[in-house]
C-alpha cells in the first residue's frame, strides 16, 4: 500500500475555476438546498432517456424535509432500504442486527431482576459510553433523559423487552456485478454507521463482500464528501474529493488531474448523466447553493504526479530472517485452531469485563466508593494521614458535590483494630455541608505496637435514620516508627 502526499498548492495546468475543463450550467448561490452526497441521485425515472436531478432536502433536520426533483429511486431509511419498480414499492430489506455487548445485557437482565436499582445502570451504562463501547438505541435514549422522574417509568417500560442493536444506514451506491455496461445488473453497496459496508446481490437480496484497502493519500485540507466520476464516452474513471477550502479534487488512482475552486464550501456531489449530458457535475454548497457543470467534450486530464512521492528507502529490499520450524508449527498450530483461540480469547475478555462489573455493582451497593451514588446525598470523600508515628493526624475532607441542595444530619465514624490503634475521637458530628465547599475533620490515631505491623482503617460516612453508611471509605495506615528514648 503506498502513501501519497498532496501538496498545497497544486500547480496552475490543473487548477479549474470552471472554464478550462467545465462548463457553468447552472449556477443559483440561494437554492435553499441542504443536503448531502448520500441525498443526491440522478435517475431515468420515466425511461425515456430523459436523466432528472433528485435531491432530498434535509431542510432545519426535525421538519419541513423535501424531495425535490429537477427536471427520481432505492430509498435507505435507518436499517431499511426500500426497493421501487415503476415508482412503486416493490421489496423491503432489513440489515442483520449487531451483538450486543454482554456487559449490557447483563446490566439489563439484572435491573429486570430487582438486583440493582436504576442510578446504577445509568452510571454503568455512561461509564460504557465514555470507554466508546457500542450500545444499544435503549440504552443510549436512557442516557439522554434528564428528569429523575422519567428513570424508573422508561426503565419499567423497557426492561422486559428483548434487547437488540440495529445499525443504520448512512450512505447508498451501485456496484457492476458481472459488466461494466450501462444496462448492466448491479449490486446495492451499503455504509453504516457501525463501521461495515455491505454488497447485496440484487436478486437474492443477501450480503456479498468487498475490497481492501490499496492506496492513501494525505491532503491539504479536511474532506466534506466524496464521489465517483465514471465517463463512459472516454473511458475515465476518478474520484471526486470536496474540502473545506472550497476546492473540489479529482484524482485519477493516485494522481490529481484537475481543480475545482468555488465560492463556498461543497457539500454534496453527484456525477453522472443530467439531461441529455453525461458528463454533469452536480454541486451543493455548506450556504444552500446548487452548482451544475459540463464537462467539455475536449477536457483531457493528464495523469501526472504531482507529489514527492515515496522515499527511496520505500522500494530496498528488506533482510528478513528465515522462518524457524518453530515459528513454522506455532504458525500451523495457530491456523488450524484459529476459531477456538479466538472463541476463548473473546471469552475469557468479556468473563473479565462481567466479574470487574459484578464487583464494580457490589462495592456500589454496599457503599464501599469514595463518590456517593445515591443522587439524594450527592458526596465526595476523601482522607490524608500525616506523621510517622507512633502518633498520626488522619484528615477526612467531605464536599457535597449537588449544586443546590446542602448535606445535614451526617456523622463520621470509623471502623479499626482497638488492638493495633488507639483513636481519640471515633465519632464526628458533621455540620451542614453547603454545596460546592470541602470541609475537613480532624482526629488523632496512637499505634500501639512496636512490632513494626500496620492494618487498614475504614471511614464511614453515615445519614441518621440509615443503618447503611453513605460512603466508605479504606485507609492503608503506614507503619509507625519506633519510640526514640533520648
Amino acid at each position: 500500500m503506498a502513501t501519497v502526499t498532496t501538496p498545497d498548492e497544486a500547480p496552475e495546468e490543473i487548477v479549474s475555476g470552471g472554464n478550462d475543463k467545465w462548463l457553468d450550467a447552472y449556477h443559483d448561490p440561494v437554492a435553499s438546498l441542504y443536503t448531502m452526497t448520500q441525498c443526491i441521485a440522478l435517475s431515468d425515472i420515466q425511461a425515456d432517456g430523459d436523466w432528472k436531478l433528485v435531491i432530498a432536502d434535509l431542510g432545519t433536520g426535525s421538519y419541513n424535509m423535501k424531495l425535490k426533483v429537477y427536471k427520481a429511486i432505492a430509498v435507505a431509511s435507518g436499517p431499511y432500504i426500500y426497493v421501487y419498480k415503476n415508482l412503486k414499492p416493490y421489496f423491503k430489506f432489513t440489515l442483520p442486527t449487531l451483538e450486543v455487548n454482554p456487559i449490557e445485557m447483563d446490566l439489563w437482565g439484572q435491573v429486570r431482576e430487582n438486583k440493582i436499582n436504576i442510578f446504577v445502570l445509568r452510571e454503568m451504562l455512561e461509564g460504557m459510553r465514555s470507554e466508546g463501547v457500542p450500545l444499544t438505541v435503549r440504552s443510549l435514549r436512557y442516557l439522554q433523559l434528564t428528569d429523575v422522574a422519567d428513570f424508573e417509568a422508561f426503565v419499567n417500560l423497557y426492561k422486559n423487552a428483548p434487547l437488540r442493536r440495529q445499525t443504520v444506514i448512512t450512505c447508498l451506491s451501485t456496484l457492476k456485478k458481472s459488466m461494466a455496461d450501462e444496462d448492466a445488473i448491479s449490486c446495492l453497496v451499503l455504509g453504516t454507521e457501525s463501521k461495515s459496508v455491505y454488497v447485496l446481490d440484487p436478486e437474492a437480496f443477501t450480503v456479498l463482500t468487498t475490497g481492501k484497502k490499496l492506496w492513501t493519500v494525505k491532503l491539504p485540507a479536511n474532506i466534506t464528501t466524496i464521489e465517483t466520476m465514471e465517463y463512459n464516452q472516454k473511458g475515465f474513471k476518478a474520484v471526486i474529493v470536496a474540502l473545506d477550502n472550497c476546492q473540489v479534487h479529482i484524482y485519477k488512482e493516485k494522481y490529481l488531474v484537475n481543480v475545482i475552486k468555488t465560492q463556498d464550501v461543497v457539500t454534496g456531489l453527484k456525477f453522472g448523466r443530467f439531461g441529455r449530458e453525461d458528463g454533469t457535475l452536480i454541486m451543493t454548497t455548506r450556504g444552500g447553493g446548487l452548482l451544475i457543470k459540463i464537462m467539455k467534450r475536449n477536457a483531457v486530464f493528464q495523469e501526472k504526479d504531482i507529489s514527492a512521492g515515496p522515499p527511496a528507502a520505500q522500494n530496498q529490499k528488506l533482510n528478513v530472517p528465515k522462518k524457524t520450524k518453530l515459528f513454522v508449527d506455532q504458525t500451523m498450530r495457530e491456523r488450524e485452531n484459529a476459531v477456538t483461540m479466538h472463541r476463548t480469547f473473546q471469552r475469557d475478555l468479556y468473563l473479565l469485563r462481567l466479574n470487574t462489573a459484578r464487583e464494580y455493582v457490589k462495592a456500589l451497593e454496599n457503599s464501599m466508593n469514595p463518590i456517593s451514588s445515591d443522587p439524594t446525598e450527592p458526596l465526595k470523600l476523601s482522607a490524608q494521614v500525616q506523621g510517622i508515628g507512633p502518633t498520626f493526624k488522619l484528615t477526612v475532607n467531605l464536599q457535597n458535590t449537588s449544586l443546590s441542595q446542602p448535606s445535614t444530619d451526617l456523622l463520621i465514624t470509623f471502623q479499626f483494630d482497638d488492638k493495633l490503634y488507639l483513636f481519640r475521637k471515633t465519632f464526628i458530628q458533621v455540620p451542614m455541608l453547603v454545596p460546592g465547599l470541602s470541609y475537613a475533620f480532624d482526629t488523632f490515631i496512637e499505634c500501639l505496637s512496636d512490632k513494626g505491623v500496620s492494618d487498614n482503617v475504614k471511614v464511614f460516612v453515615l445519614k441518621e435514620g440509615k443503618s447503611v453508611p453513605i460512603i466508605t471509605g479504606v485507609i492503608s495506615m503506614p507503619v509507625s516508627e519506633s519510640v526514640v528514648v533520648v
